[in-house]
């Protein structure tokens, strides 16, 4: 037995066994004639030494008026490794447009230039997606095991922008607009022709958009430090984003945020192993979606009946319906369809809705005043159980479904 200590493996790769895949690291740069050389020679120096994977450094000058451009151009002379590109749009979405489409890589990356997150975290951002584990991976500032510095102003706007993120869209990422991307060059180019904004919103649009098409979305706890002389206006900033977020969030449930895109599947690794057949997965869909439609229906009685003592009959179904269906949505969103990210999902769940009240409603106002209140507790009940049934196949095929246009 050959006790000598393994070589150390290398890296993973992207797509064949054949070659090690390249990295393009963009830096979009707008008049930055002071923070730009310092960049590219310490980012250049840390690759060199460091990084185990074939790179370039491409710098994007994206409507530069100081000294930047010329600084670029020198700084591409001198090393190699390193390209730079000008355009005349302004934004950092623009920027990164321009250097992805193009680039020749098969992963591409970008950091913003002040190198306000630590470099000890590019390779772990990298190897996510050399790896083919997953098609984008990002840094967050805000996990657990993350180390930042920063103002409370930009603490608190990051944290209330990325809950809206989480709550409003179900996203499942917890920080999107850290400078500090990868993703697999031949993904996110489809993606990106859906992508409309060129600032600042650039990073979330492309993030939810990932998701929304059920893209896996990697995410490293990063080492971050505030740079002071940074070009972000935090207030218009977060104005400009809400804007974006109304316009995707109107394009999602329309149905016109659908990109084909190629993503990986989950296959089993062992030669012999026995995989859950499709009726046993829907059987232990529908046993979780059982238990939870027991607990609505309880649920919906005990709102039901204390506020049928107030209000007609139409209004307390309405405010019962509202209460439950929330709950009901939520939990087998969690624990029966394996937490799906879609935002038309909360479209078509409230459209769901609509028609169970319709009919329940309907159930209800048939019943004759003189039949009495246990009647008519009777009728909306088994009308709700009755189209409880019917609900699991609407949220199994519609609702929650992972089709993507």
């Amino acid at each position: 037995m050959d006790t000598r200590a393994a070589t150390k493996p290398a890296p993973r790769v992207l797509g064949t066994a054949a070659r090690l895949a390249s990295v393009d690291i963009v830096i979009p740069v707008l008049n930055e004639e002071r923070a730009l050389p310092g960049c590219v020679r310490t980012l250049a120096a840390f690759l060199d030494d460091r990084f185990p994977l074939p790179w370039r450094i491409t710098i994007m000058d994206n409507g530069s008026t100081d000294a930047t451009w010329p600084l670029a151009a020198a700084l591409a002379g001198e090393f190699d490794q390193v390209h730079a590109r000008r355009i005349d749009v302004r934004g950092r979405g623009a920027a990164l447009r321009a250097a992805w489409r193009d680039s020749p890589a098969d992963i591409v990356a970008y950091m913003d230039v002040d190198l306000s997150t630590d470099l000890d975290a590019l390779f772990p951002l990298v190897a996510a997606v050399a790896s083919g584990h997953s098609e984008i991976a990002i840094g967050t500032r805000l996990a657990h095991s993350a180390r930042t510095r920063r103002s409370l102003r930009r603490e608190v706007v990051s944290r209330s922008y990325n809950a809206l993120l989480r709550y409003g869209f179900g996203a499942g990422f917890s920080d999107a607009q850290c400078g500090f991307k990868a993703a697999r060059t031949d993904v996110v180019r489809p993606l990106m022709d859906k992508v409309e904004d060129n600032g600042w919103f650039f990073d979330t649009e492309l993030l939810l958009l990932a998701e929304h098409n059920g893209l896996r979305v990697h995410e490293v706890p990063v080492d971050w430090i505030e740079d002071i002389d940074s070009r972000v206006r935090v207030v218009r900033t977060a104005a400009d984003d809400l804007k974006g977020l109304a316009r995707l969030a109107w394009s999602m449930s329309t149905g016109r945020a659908g990109v084909r895109v190629s993503r990986s599947e989950p296959v089993p690794r062992h030669p012999d192993a026995v995989v859950a057949r499709p009726r046993a997965v829907t059987l232990a869909r529908f046993t979780s979606f059982a238990a939870i439609g027991v607990l609505s229906v309880i649920l919906f009685t005990l709102i039901y009946l204390p506020l049928r003592a107030f209000w007609s009959p139409a209004t307390a179904n309405l405010a019962a319906l509202v209460l439950t269906g929330i709950v009901n949505t939520e939990a087998n969103r969690r624990w029966t369809f394996g937490r799906v990210r879609r935002s038309t999902m909360h479209v078509r769940a409230t459209a769901l809705s609509a028609t169970t009240y319709a009919l329940t409603t309907a159930a209800v106002l048939a019943v004759p005043p003189e039949a009495g209140r246990a009647a008519e507790v009777g009728a909306v009940v088994a009308t709700y159980c009755l189209l409880t049934v019917i609900r699991f196949t609407a949220l199994d095929r519609w609702v929650f479904s992972r089709t993507r246009g």
